[in-house]
């Protein structure tokens, strides 16, 4: 887009009349490479102006009264000049050519000749020179006329030679009626501004990095091929300037008033100069993308290279991840509140918690008591640093006020800033470690190696145990695992635990309607009397409702129905679990065919999706029966069917037994699997059937 804005206006400034006149221009040019200083040159051109023109017009009409203010130089301006002291590095010959080319301003414009020829004059006077170099040396050249001019007039009521100057150049009546002149002054003022406003825009276009854009390509080319019609028309207006001030000098107090209507010509100059300076302004931007995008690339191979080679220690790692601004405490401490330095990670183990501005409160309340209670074992040496990707382009006061909200809930170490991040890095972390948007946990080393892309999956699953969290402490964790209601509960509820030491039976029920909810209970309480056993029922709510799991859970607890998880946390916690298992046994190579714990996890997760409840009695760890909400109101309403199975088989195997019998070839079972970067698997079997699912995309956005 950009671009297409700058295409078109080059052809809205550039017209057929330019065409002709830079044939002209570009004649004069013959450089011969020599060197110029022109930034230290552009400095003293730049006080000149700045000195020249009074910021208070009535303390040079009163000077009588002020004469104490005409001599003496701020600190500041001392200083400044101070800077601009030694003059030695300038070329030999440089005074005189800017000698030459003052002369030639006042001499040309007194006489009234022609503003084109006398800026082909310059220019042919300065031909030898590159384009850069031809306008600060001019302005240089201008700047002395300019400020002499002004010299004369500040100080000629206070020093008898520049009064005797300003009476032989009939000064006097030009500072005596500044105000009936202020229009052309303020004109010739905003022209300066425009010409030191495309000097320097010109001088940054020679200093762009030329590692990292080509002379000789766009955009870069396009400036430079605009660049000498800018230095035409910074050269004309320095002639249209000097000329104008010229003119002034004799003038009688009756041409005074009809001056200043002249000053449209230099308005117009103006315009015309600005509209160039905003031409290359966009040209610049362009230049500046591409070098930033080049600069970036060379970064993002360096992380590439820096994380194929082993370190002794992570600090290199760290710093080229979290240091590349000059910031040197670019980390913040969640604990103690203070800005800190990478240092403190050196030889730790690091897990970099990477989120956006969205991530859960569950995330990290959860994240927050594992965290915390590791540090109670003197065998866990890890430490979290939080790293926020935001597209900082976009940033405002709501993000600022969210991301200090989610740094007072953090405990661990986190960036400070998003505008930390180099580019370079957020895209390392997108590309490589295939960060989207849901949160993500890579573990670095003691020595900086990466160990896991995503160890978030182990946390949630087995907490602390997982530590280092490799993905080899990840595989020797589920060769010990099975499927069992431990794996299914963990510690979330330890009542359950207990449970299952005691041998009791235990039905998890879950979904949101509250019509099923009551008469799934109900029959399931009745049926557990007639079968002289002990059912303990948790409701353990559904994934992606919160606040309808939420008053569900009141609603429950109130009509004392069974039990319930009173900390949404708790509900929330159970779900992830699940997903982490389905990502977890994926990134294995698990299948649903050879993998019984991959096939319960997707079956609850497929009762989940659907629009009905579920659920699941066992007895025990590992004796287990589960069924959708239809399926289970249906074994249980025909429970004298499968009664007298109970007294040989148990009541669980005999529950199971009796669903089994009333499965059909006809079913419709949905899956809903969560966005999970890189977990979704390419292939998904029906847990009922056994045959191949069908594919769809969904997009949901959900408030509740």
């Amino acid at each position: 887009m950009l671009r297409t804005l700058v295409k078109k206006e080059q052809k809205r400034i550039f017209s057929s009349d330019d065409t002709a006149i830079m044939k002209q221009v570009l004649a004069t040019h013959a450089p011969d490479g020599r060197e110029v200083d022109l930034e230290s040159l552009l400095g003293v051109i730049e006080e000149t102006f700045h000195h020249s023109v009074p910021e208070d017009i009535d303390s040079v009409i009163n000077q009588g009264t002020h004469s104490e203010n005409i001599h003496t130089l701020a600190g500041d301006d001392k200083h400044a000049l101070l800077e601009f002291d030694d003059i030695t590095g300038f070329p030999d010959g440089l005074a005189n050519i800017i000698h030459k080319i003052s002369c030639e301003l006042t001499c040309k414009c007194s006489g009234g000749s022609d503003a084109h020829a006398s800026t082909l004059a310059i220019l042919n006077m300065l031909s030898s020179y590159s384009w850069e170099a031809k306008v600060v040396i001019s302005l240089g050249a201008f700047a002395i006329n300019f400020g002499e001019f002004w010299l004369v007039a500040q100080l000629f009521a206070t020093n008898p030679l520049a009064k005797s100057i300003a009476l032989l150049k009939h000064m006097p009546n030009i500072v005596e009626h500044y105000k009936s002149l202020k229009t052309r002054f303020d004109a010739i003022n905003l022209l300066i501004k425009a010409m030191l406003d495309v000097t320097k825009c010109i001088i940054t276009f020679k200093n762009l990095p030329h590692q990292y854009i080509q002379d000789d390509q766009p955009p870069k080319s396009t400036a430079t091929a605009h660049i000498p019609t800018a230095t035409y028309w910074s050269l004309k207006s320095m002639v249209a300037c000097t000329s104008q001030l010229k003119s002034l000098l004799g003038m009688n107090y009756d041409r005074y008033i009809t001056a200043t209507s002249e000053a449209w010509e230099l308005s117009s100059l103006a315009h015309k100069v600005h509209t160039i300076h905003e031409h290359l302004k966009s040209i610049l931007v362009l230049c500046y993308q591409n070098i930033e995008e080049k600069q970036h690339d060379e970064y993002h191979l360096m992380l590439v290279r820096i994380f194929e080679v082993t370190h002794i220690e992570n600090t290199k790692i760290l710093k080229a991840l979290f240091c590349a601004k000059d910031d040197v405490h670019p980390l913040y401490h969640g604990s103690s509140k203070t800005r800190i330095n990478v240092d403190v990670l050196r030889k730790k183990h690091v897990l970099l918690l990477i989120s956006d501005l969205e991530i859960s409160n569950e995330d990290i309340i959860t994240l927050t008591q594992i965290y915390k209670d590791s540090k109670t074992h003197s065998d866990l040496h890890y430490e979290i640093l939080w790293v926020p990707i935001v597209d900082t382009l976009t940033w405002n006061d709501s993000h600022q006020h969210k991301l200090e909200q989610l740094q007072s809930m953090m405990p661990w170490h986190m960036i400070h800033h998003p505008n930390l991040l180099e580019p370079a890095v957020v895209k390392y972390i997108k590309e490589t470690w295939k960060f989207e948007k849901k949160t993500i946990l890579v573990t670095l080393d003691q020595q900086g190696k990466v160990t896991s892309t995503n160890a978030l999956h182990m946390m949630w699953i087995w907490r602390n145990r997982a530590y280092p969290f490799t993905s080899t402490k990840e595989d020797m964790l589920w060769r010990e695992e099975s499927w069992k209601l431990e794996l299914l509960v963990d510690n979330i509820d330890h009542n359950i635990l207990r449970w299952i030491s005691e041998g009791k039976y235990i039905c998890l029920y879950g979904g949101d309607d509250m019509e099923w909810i009551r008469k799934f209970t109900t029959l399931a309480a009745e049926i557990a009397r007639s079968a002289g056993i002990h059912l303990e029922m948790v409701y353990v709510g559904k994934s992606g409702s919160r606040e309808r799991t939420r008053k569900s859970s009141i609603t429950i607890s109130e009509e004392n129905i069974s039990n319930t998880w009173p900390d949404p946390t708790s509900v929330w916690y159970f779900w992830t679990r699940l997903e982490s298992m389905l990502y977890s046994r994926t990134q294995h190579g698990k299948s649903i065919e050879n993998d019984s714990i991959l096939k319960e996890v997707l079956t609850l997760m497929g009762f989940d999706g659907s629009d009905q409840g579920w659920a699941l009695i066992s007895k025990g760890s590992t004796e287990m029966a589960r069924a959708n909400a239809e399926m289970t109101m249906t074994t249980l309403s025909e429970f004298q069917k499968w009664e007298g199975s109970v007294h040989v088989n148990g009541f669980v195997a005999a529950l199971k037994g009796h669903m089994e019998s009333l499965q059909t070839p006809h079913h419709c079972n949905r899956l809903i699997l969560p966005g999970i970067s890189g977990g979704i698997p390419e292939v998904v079997v029906c847990s009922e059937c056994g045959k191949k699912m069908e594919r769809f995309f969904m997009f949901r956005c959900c408030t509740d």
